[in-house]
């Protein structure tokens, strides 16, 4: 008699997983780990060219994608962007809160605009988008994961980047505040914190031959990591395999926090 083999519990399909700043970048590699694994991706971005081009991009490599432009920084535009998924047809399942910017500068220095763009961008917009998203996971009544994207900076300071630092921190301790508030409506909210990766972002660290040598130095692996190396982490917290995880924070840093 044949038997149909189990699910595997990091079986993503059927879902449907939206990934904040996921035009390039940490979010587009975490958008190819949730594809391949088997979710439906929307894509965010501000530009809508951006975001076409992503779609297209993960289209091609056989992963089922559509786009939602609007900035995760703004309450209206965030919920004009959850009203036309909602109008699409789209139930979110997953989401990552991943946009962030970053403004080197020390404090003395620091403008009070730019501080609050960065905690707006990196801490407001994860509690604006995971709102959303959570008020139609509980409505619907299955449940949900969110996962905030955090950095070495949730756990350990460091110079002339305090704004994004402060965020950072926030958002480990969101993740706990919104796993306090819905883990009894299914929905399981947890973090991810980088370490130095090889973005966009961080092009600037890694042509200063400096900061790359004490990036390398500072690290048992001795050397960044890669965007595609977190894909899998997020995959499992998407995932039922970790169900019963909540308002934790796992680091994906090669080590670097181990040996402070």
């Amino acid at each position: 008699m044949n038997q149909t083999a189990p699910r595997s519990p990091f079986d993503l399909s059927g879902r449907t997983a939206l990934i904040t700043g996921s035009t390039r970048g940490i979010g587009f590699a975490l958008a190819q780990g949730l594809g391949r694994a088997g979710a439906h991706i929307v894509v965010n971005g501000r530009q809508q060219a951006a975001v076409d081009e992503a779609v297209a991009r993960l289209a091609a490599e056989g992963i089922g994608a559509s786009g939602a432009v609007f900035d995760v920084a703004q309450e209206a535009s965030v919920a004009a962007g959850f009203a036309a998924l909602d109008a699409a047809g789209r139930e979110i399942d997953i989401l990552i809160n991943n946009a962030g910017i970053q403004h080197r500068k020390p404090m003395l220095e620091l403008e009070l605009a730019d501080w609050q763009r960065v905690l707006d961008t990196n801490l407001t917009a994860a509690f604006l988008v995971g709102r959303e998203a959570a008020r139609r996971m509980v409505a619907r009544g299955r449940g949900g994961k969110i996962i905030n994207i955090g950095s070495l900076t949730s756990q350990a300071a460091r110079a002339t980047v305090a704004p994004y630092t402060v965020a950072k921190g926030g958002i480990k301790m969101l993740s706990r505040a919104m796993a306090a508030e819905w883990a009894d409506k299914g929905i399981q909210a947890n973090s991810i914190g980088p370490g130095y990766i090889l973005t966009d972002m961080n092009q600037a660290l890694v042509d200063n031959p400096e900061f790359d040598a004490w990036v390398k130095a500072s690290n048992p692996t001795r050397r960044w990591g890669k965007p595609e190396e977190l894909a899998g982490t997020a995959v499992y917290l998407a995932s039922s395999a970790s169900d019963y995880v909540n308002g934790q924070i796992i680091y994906v840093d090669g080590g670097w926090l181990s040996v402070l």
